[in-house]
């Protein structure tokens, strides 16, 4: 036990008796010690961290998403092949998707109904992501996730050419939350980042049940157009593929691409849930995004032509 002494018994034997011829006497004699083996006391160790027990409503909430996972791949949906060749597109249906996602919002400043027509927008400095996960997600989950994030980010930086990273100094918080704990993990998430306003997550603190993730990001005031926060929201309750799922499109969608188009194929930006994960033809949208010949603030009138032109030389080689 920390802080407890180890005592040390010996024997004393403070008087010897020793015979004579003639008589006995008494002689004292010094004290002698006699060394006793201390036992191994194993270090001290960190008890294994455990998470937090759910509640009901968090189970049925579980039972409901497994159900639906297994109900999409039962259709054919949830696709991770990223398409082929029965998904071919032209450089005008590139360009026409990337209008329909990066000029409009998917919903309004509330999540409550669809967003309108919006400027470009994107990230000018570089994008630094942190995980923040609720006390109720198990270990063994945090680890899987925190590889799937961190790989994630990484190619994000690759494909748009725009730095991003996971960093101890975010502007770009990733929840990982459940229905028991998804409160204290925003207000954790407005703590570390002065760009998230405490006010503006109240809409996140209670989702529909079909709302299986949820991304907000931040302009610097009214009138910028440039992003200097972002905070994405992933139901831990969903299972494995649709969690993944949701770490694909909503760190993209953060990173500007705020809308979702029925038109878009193939694509994880259609309501449909045809492709669980990021396609090739959303590494275009996200590499027309960041071409340096497009800015913040643009409307989707004046960024056609260079839209149309980024999107031709993109598929020159033909449909893709």
């Amino acid at each position: 036990m920390t802080g407890a002494r180890t005592r040390i018994a010996a024997g004393l034997g403070l008087f010897a008796l020793v015979l004579s011829a003639c008589s006995q006497v008494a002689v004292p004699v010094s004290p002698v010690l006699k060394p006793v083996a201390r036992p191994d006391i194993p270090a001290p160790t960190v008890p294994p961290k455990v998470a937090r027990p759910t509640s009901q409503e968090s189970a049925e909430l579980r039972s409901y998403l497994y159900q639906v996972q297994n109900a999409q791949l039962g259709q054919g949906l949830l696709r991770r092949d990223g398409g082929g060749s029965d998904t071919p597109f032209t450089n005008t249906m590139l360009a026409r998707n990337f209008e329909q996602i990066a000029f409009f919002n998917e919903y309004d400043g509330n999540f409550s109904g669809r967003g309108g027509p919006s400027p470009l927008r994107r990230w000018e400095a570089p994008v630094r992501m942190e995980l923040i996960f609720g006390e109720g997600v198990p270990p063994s989950q945090r680890k899987s996730d925190t590889q799937q994030v961190s790989s994630y980010a990484a190619r994000l930086g690759r494909v748009t050419g725009h730095p991003v990273s996971m960093s101890g100094n975010p502007n770009f918080i990733v929840i990982i939350a459940g229905e028991d704990d998804r409160a204290e993990a925003l207000a954790e998430a407005a703590a570390r980042v002065s760009g998230i306003s405490a006010s503006s997550l109240t809409p996140l603190i209670s989702l529909r049940r079909d709302t299986y993730c949820v991304v907000a990001a931040y302009a610097g005031g009214p009138g910028d157009n440039t992003y200097t926060a972002a905070l994405a929201v992933i139901r831990a309750e969903n299972p494995s593929l649709l969690r993944l799922s949701c770490i694909h499109e909503e760190l993209a969608q953060g990173m500007g691409l705020a809308n979702d188009s029925p038109t878009a194929r193939p694509s994880i930006f259609n309501d449909d849930d045809e492709f669980s994960l990021l396609t090739r033809h959303d590494e275009l949208l996200l590499r027309m995004l960041y071409d340096p010949r497009l800015r913040p603030g643009m409307s989707a009138d004046e960024a056609r032509p260079t839209v149309q032109t980024i999107a031709a030389e993109l598929t020159s080689a033909g449909p893709v």
